[in-house]
């Protein structure tokens, strides 16, 4: 995709106050994806691979980008205030009908008149009025910076999340089928015993409702694996049809505790927090709004300055010797001027304007106020919540080896005919059950791990997922 929708726009228009460089210099572990080749998705799709395709196609994130360049291009507009502006205008009229000359004569000669003029206008002096927009507009650019931030981090929280909702739902779906599989079998030992007369049509109904449970479980496992599938698709930014493999290295069967002290996690997100880092800016620009507000019902200082010609032909000039002949009168001169602008009543509209601002500041306020106490919130709840997971991982690791050797011993003993097939069953669910508790806990501790990355503000990657564990 072009940077713009004009490739000429920086040729016939540049950046003369370099407000690009500025938003990259606010943004220096980000890429801009209007400047970028949006690789497609390989067959084989690693979650690094993710991040970087939905980082640059990911219409949210491209949104949040081209805000951040409407605000660049809008502090641009407010320093050029700073400079004079020239004006040329060019106009040719023609006149008909009957004239009177200067000694009243008439006269029905077409005249036609061409006016240039070359125009000068500098404010010099304004209140404030235009410091304080241009320092308004700069602490939007930086707002729009950290927003595009957020935008950024938060786009690969919700590919992490999608990409291990798929991993999930697909392991998800091999443990229904495997489910399905163990309690056909099982099906087919009672019906066996029941030829031998070790088992009762009853028992064998049991087992093939298990066995149709089952079955209907993994028609659903299906339906959810697809759903995860245009999930992942949709935050990466491809069509939900796209097909592609995922990468996805073990999950270990036991995690390291978390060592990391609340305390420092707070203040490390006080410090990195980029939603937080974009209310304080705004609350910053809605102060100096309110300078602004107050400026518009003071003087101002401007000076001009302008060349003017004026050529009119078809003119009756009498010559010295008192010889009338029509020709064509043309005149050159200059102005320059100090002009000074005091607003005395303009409707109460600079009372209001101020009240105006003062309003948005103190909405702005309480904003930045609600983001500080959401980022203690995300905080508290990404390290809890991952506290928890870690500590799911390593029960689910136990939970799971000793369903299935409870399986295993349910299964030898309905074979050997002194187990029941309600046993049978019942140590057959539970293993099912821990199976889905394995994956659940995977999850929850992949997703945990981006979630507190993202609560501290530092989630630009797949890559800070892998040092999670040892916060400092």
């Amino acid at each position: 995709m072009s940077v713009s929708a004009d490739p000429m726009s920086d040729t016939f228009q540049p950046d003369f106050f370099r407000t690009r460089p500025a938003l990259q210099q606010l943004t220096p572990a980000l890429k801009d994806p209007f400047a970028r080749q949006c690789p497609s998705p390989p067959a084989e799709l690693s979650l690094t691979q993710a991040v970087d395709i939905a980082l640059c196609l990911n219409p949210a994130t491209r949104e949040a980008w081209a805000a951040a360049h409407l605000q660049a291009a809008a502090l641009g507009s407010a320093e050029s205030a700073w400079l004079p502006t020239i004006t040329g205008t060019d106009q040719e009229s023609r006149e008909f009908g009957t004239q009177v000359d200067a000694e009243g004569n008439p006269d029905n000669h077409p005249q036609n008149t061409n006016d240039a003029a070359l125009t000068l206008s500098w404010t010099l002096y304004d209140f404030g009025s235009r410091t304080g927009k241009i320092r308004s507009a700069r602490y939007l650019l930086s707002a729009a910076a950290y927003s595009a931030n957020s935008t950024v981090q938060q786009t690969v929280f919700n590919v992490v999340q999608a990409y291990y909702s798929d991993v999930a739902s697909a392991a998800a779906l091999e443990a229904a089928r495997l489910t399905e599989r163990t309690d056909e079998q099982s099906v087919e030992i009672v019906r066996a015993l029941q030829v031998g007369g070790a088992a009762t049509l009853g028992d064998v109904l049991q087992a093939e409702t298990a066995y149709d449970q089952a079955a209907l479980a993994t028609l659903q496992a299906v339906q959810t694996l697809r759903n995860a599938q245009a999930t992942l698709n949709f935050q990466i930014g491809v069509p939900a049809d796209d097909h592609f493999k995922l990468s996805v290295d073990p999950v270990p069967s036991e995690a390291p505790a978390l060592t990391a002290r609340m305390e420092d996690l707070m203040n490390e997100a006080m410090r990195q927090r980029p939603d937080l880092e974009a209310a304080r800016d705004q609350v910053s620009s809605a102060i100096e709004d309110v300078t602004v507000a107050r400026a518009v019902g003071r003087p101002s200082i401007a000076i001009s300055g302008s060349r003017n010609r004026v050529s009119t032909s078809g003119v009756l000039i009498t010559s010295p010797l008192g010889v009338d002949s029509f020709g064509t009168l043309t005149q050159n001169y200059s102005q320059i001027g100090v002009t000074l602008t005091v607003p005395i009543f303009t409707g109460f509209a600079v009372g209001y304007g101020v009240r105006q601002s003062q309003a948005t500041l103190e909405t702005r306020e309480a904003n930045a106020e609600q983001v500080h106490l959401q980022v203690t919130v995300d905080v508290w709840k990404g390290y809890y919540g991952l506290e928890a997971a870690i500590k799911e991982l390593t029960a689910s690791t136990t939970l799971l080896k000793t369903a299935q050797t409870n399986q295993e011993v349910a299964l030898g003993r309905f074979k050997a005919g002194v187990g029941t097939i309600l046993d049978l069953l019942t140590a057959q669910t539970a293993y099912a059950a821990a199976l889905q508790a394995r994956i659940t806990a995977e999850l929850a501790w992949e997703v945990g791990r981006a979630q507190l990355v993202l609560a501290l503000g530092r989630l630009y990657g797949a890559e800070p997922l892998i040092s999670t564990v040892a916060l400092p």
